[in-house]
C-alpha cells in the first residue's frame, strides 16, 4: 500500500495505491468530509480480493478547492492527476458522487476508459434528492461536525448498521476541523444541479450500475434513468439490491466479487 500526492499545476491530489495486478483500476469515492487517505487500510483491506488482478488507485478530491466546483471540473481534475501517474487505459469504479464524476469521465475522455462501474449514483440530480445535500451543507456550514456524520451515517446506512456505527462515527467526527467542513461544503455544493442524463449514450464502454432499492439518497431513480437510456446495450448491465441502503458498496458483502466478475469478463 503506498499514500501518494499528485503536484498538478493548479492543484494536489492524493491518492491511495494497493494491489500488484497487470490491470489498472481507478477507484472514486463518495463524498466525504475528511480524506480518503485517513482509511487507506480499510480499503486496501476491503479490496484485498481484486489485488492479484489489478493496480488500484483510490482518489481523493483535490485538496485546493476554488469557491465553486463542478462536478465537471471535479472530473477534469481527476483526469488530470490520472495521467500524471501515466495511466492511459484504465478500468473504473465510481460511488455516489465518485459515480457522477465517473459518468462525466467515460462521457468526455471514452479513450481512457476501458470498462465502468456506478454504484448507488445517478446521472441526474433532482432538487428533491439535493434537500438531503443541503442539510448536510448547512449542518457544516454551522460547524456541527458530530451532527453531520450522524445525519450522514443515518442517510447512507441501514439502520441496524447505523446504531452499531453510532460511537465510532461520533468519535470520528471529533478530529474533523473547520477547514475539513469547508472543503466538504464546496465539494457537496458542486452536486446541485448535476445532469449528464442527455449525454449517457456518449459512454462507449461496457457499463454496469449497482445500488440498492432502500437508498434514502437516490433511490433506484438514478439507475433506471441510465438503463432507459443504455438498456438495449449488450455491454449494459444493472443490479440492484435489497436493504442495502445508500452505501451498498461497502456494505453488500458480495460487491467486491461484483467488481471481479465483470472486469473480467
Amino acid at each position: 500500500m503506498e499514500i501518494g500526492k499528485v503536484e498538478c499545476k493548479d492543484f494536489t491530489m492524493e491518492y491511495n495505491k494497493f494491489g500488484h495486478g497487470k490491470k489498472d483500476l481507478v477507484m472514486l469515492p463518495g463524498l466525504s468530509v475528511d480524506s480518503i487517505t485517513n482509511y487507506a487500510e480499510m480499503v486496501t483491506d476491503a479490496y484485498r480480493l481484486l489485488t492479484d488482478d489489478f493496480t488500484i488507485y483510490l482518489f481523493d478530491r483535490r485538496k485546493e478547492v476554488p469557491q465553486k466546483y463542478s462536478i465537471r471540473e471535479m472530473a477534469e481534475d481527476t483526469v488530470e492527476a490520472i495521467k500524471s501517474l501515466g495511466l492511459e487505459q484504465f478500468y473504473l469504479v465510481g460511488a455516489s458522487q465518485g459515480g457522477m464524476i465517473s459518468l462525466e469521465i467515460a462521457i468526455n475522455h471514452p479513450e481512457l476508459v476501458k470498462k465502468l462501474i456506478v454504484a448507488s449514483s445517478t446521472p441526474h440530480v433532482t432538487d428533491e434528492q439535493y434537500k438531503i445535500i443541503e442539510n448536510w451543507i448547512l449542518i457544516g456550514k454551522n460547524k456541527e461536525a458530530t451532527n453531520l456524520y450522524l445525519d450522514f451515517g443515518k442517510m447512507i446506512y441501514p439502520e441496524s448498521l447505523f446504531e452499531q456505527l453510532k460511537n465510532t462515527l461520533v468519535e470520528t467526527s471529533k478530529s474533523v476541523t473547520d477547514n475539513d467542513l469547508e472543503h466538504f461544503i464546496v465539494i457537496a455544493e458542486g452536486i446541485k444541479g448535476f445532469d449528464v442524463t442527455d449525454d449517457l449514450e456518449k459512454i462507449k464502454c461496457p457499463m454496469l450500475t449497482i445500488g440498492s432499492r432502500d437508498d434514502k439518497i437516490f433511490g433506484a431513480d438514478g439507475i433506471e434513468q441510465m438503463k432507459n437510456k443504455l438498456g438495449e446495450r449488450k455491454d449494459f448491465e444493472t443490479y440492484l439490491y435489497d436493504n442495502y441502503g445508500h452505501a451498498a458498496y461497502d456494505v453488500a458483502p458480495d460487491f467486491k466479487e461484483r467488481i471481479l466478475k465483470f472486469f473480467n469478463k
